[in-house]
């Protein structure tokens, strides 16, 4: 990837352009992949190649993604990889007009979406994976009780967490360590609620 930081989007055209839901599953498959083609990605997401073509151009015009090195000696073959190590978008950043409002809150509830969709797959699927991949993967809910601060620095202390794992499974991985080796999706919520 272009560059290892994670992308902060501060505007609403770039995150309108991520928000779209065709755009986020490419922008998402295309991070899994590190690079790839058009023609691949369309298999994927089972659309017309132009379309994602025109989309994948989309996000390059705010610079989300970006032509990647050739990975075949096919020359017709335009590949693409992401810009940075990822994007955040924070609501900070979203709260000083109403359409910046109601772009981030959108996002958010797509974002949301296709993550519910992503785990719902796995449900579907999970009598594949068996039982080494179903007795890892869980879910959980912990209800606590905390103030504002407390809630940052839990973030900041999984973030840490996270970003250790990701960064050992990427060295093993570059070692050669790729046995057993899967994508996971991790997702978490910390967010203040009422009764």
């Amino acid at each position: 990837m272009a560059s290892k930081e994670n992308r902060r989007i501060t505007d609403v055209g770039t995150l309108k352009a991520l928000a779209h839901p065709l755009r986020m599953k490419l922008y998402r498959l295309l991070f899994v992949a590190e690079a790839a083609t058009a023609s691949q990605l369309a298999e994927q997401v089972d659309e017309a190649v132009s379309l994602v073509s025109y989309h994948l151009r989309k996000l390059a015009e705010h610079g989300l993604v970006e032509e990647a090195e050739p990975r075949s000696a096919d020359g017709r073959e335009r590949w693409w990889r992401p810009a940075s190590d990822g994007v955040s978008v924070r609501d900070e950043d979203f709260q000083d007009a109403p359409e910046k409002v109601a772009a981030h809150l959108a996002a958010s509830r797509l974002f949301l979406d296709q993550r519910a969709e992503m785990y719902r797959t796995y449900l579907d699927e999970r009598a594949h994976w068996g039982p080494e991949w179903n007795g890892a993967a869980h879910d959980s809910e912990s209800l606590l009780r905390l103030t504002a601060g407390e809630l940052a620095e839990l973030k900041k202390d999984l973030h840490d967490l996270v970003k250790r794992y990701d960064e050992q499974g990427c060295a093993h991985e570059a070692a050669g360590d790729t046995e057993g080796r899967e994508h996971v999706a991790l997702h978490m919520y910390g967010f203040p609620f009422r009764v």
